[in-house]
């Protein structure tokens, strides 16, 4: 039987689990907790929405101490919303104990995270740079750390972010335990990994073909020219509940949530040069449907659960087929079905190709027919 007591965590966090209607271990929580109970350093890949976040926090309180007034666990994120859509997880798992947990990242006050480190804190959930800011100030000793985990390694590490967690890492311990979750384990998340990691185990599951299986696909060829309009007609025929439009880059978001306002859409953008305080309120405002399009940079959007999507739009299609498919898990989720649309220029075909072959699927093509203008 497919249970959390058959993993040996302790009632607390079983009852916790069950407060919020989870009573299964998922794929990835089968493989990797009973390996980090075991104090194995390990890279595991996952896709987003496998429940991955849940695989390393239950066994971090199951080895948390009550009685260590030490910072026993950090988690590095790549964003704030994953940050804090982390610490909102955590916090739910830590009902009925002592263990105090702190987010830190940019954006926040930081005499508010000082203030709550003057108390005990067993759990530090931190993007790279805020916490740094820390460790400068000597605010966080990260020296008797029992779990430190590197969360969406890859796109960290996109980000720009790999001067920065060497030099958290040390600052820690060395014998610690350390965990890469990842969904791409690629040759620098890998070379990252081992520098810092004792003997470490690789695990994945399987690639989830169920979640395309629910999500209907659709290529539009379009110049770049002609790309935005041909959005707009698509925009136009769905009308869908909720939507989240992907563009690679920070200024081309910029460019189409000014373009979409000037047509009168309900749309704001989401990129790493807002505000969190930006950030939070058009996150707010997407959740609860005052908004119906957002749009959104790939490390801005990384680890947003959001349910009611109903509609992915790949303006720009993305560089690789792993971020085609973490962009097009954000729909068809908890059974229900979902639509994926990318618009596709001539100079974007070698992109397309690999992105057929990795999902093994030919995916159906219109040819966007400009209306005739008078």
């Amino acid at each position: 039987m497919n249970t959390f007591e058959n993993l040996g965590l302790n009632d607390n966090l079983i009852t916790n689990l069950k407060k919020q209607g989870i009573k299964s271990p998922t794929p990835i929580q089968n493989l990797t907790i009973p390996k980090i109970m075991d104090n194995s350093d390990l890279m595991a890949e996952a896709q987003t929405g496998t429940g991955k976040t849940l695989a390393f926090l239950l066994p971090m309180f199951q080895h948390f101490d009550c009685s260590d007034a030490n910072i026993q666990g950090l988690i590095l994120t790549p964003t704030r919303e994953l940050a804090i859509q982390i610490t909102a997880e955590a916090k739910k798992l830590a009902l009925n104990t002592d263990f105090n947990i702190l987010s830190v990242y940019g954006g926040n006050d930081i005499n508010s995270q000082l203030r709550k480190l003057s108390n005990k804190v067993a759990l530090v959930i931190a993007t790279p740079g805020r916490l740094i800011d820390h460790i400068g100030r000597g605010s966080i000793d990260l020296t008797h750390l029992k779990t430190l985990v590197l969360d969406e390694a890859d796109q960290m590490l996109l980000a720009g972010f790999k001067n920065e967690i060497e030099t958290i890492l040390k600052s820690t311990n060395n014998d610690k335990q350390m965990l890469c979750f990842s969904a791409t384990l690629d040759s620098k998340v890998k070379k990252l990994a081992y520098k810092y990691m004792d003997n470490p185990l690789e695990l994945a599951v399987k690639k989830e073909s169920i979640t395309l299986d629910a999500i209907e696909q659709k290529i539009i060829l379009s110049s770049d020219r002609w790309k935005q309009e041909a959005l707009f007609n698509e925009l136009d025929k769905a009308n869908p509940f909720l939507a989240i439009i992907f563009c690679r880059t920070k200024r081309r978001a910029d460019k189409l949530e000014e373009e979409m306002a000037t047509h009168k859409y309900l749309c704001a953008k989401l990129h790493g040069d807002m505000t969190q305080r930006a950030r939070q309120r058009v996150m707010k405002s997407f959740r609860e449907a005052n908004i119906q399009y957002l749009i959104a940079t790939d490390v801005a959007a990384r680890g947003l659960d959001i349910t009611g999507i109903t509609h992915i739009y790949n303006y720009d299609i993305p560089e690789s087929p792993e971020i085609y498919i973490h962009r097009i898990g954000r729909t068809g989720r908890m059974g229900k079905d979902g639509i994926a649309i990318t618009f596709v220029a001539p100079k974007d075909e070698d992109l397309l190709d690999n992105i057929e072959k990795e999902i093994k699927m030919i995916l159906p093509k219109e040819e966007y027919l400009r209306k005739s203008k008078a």
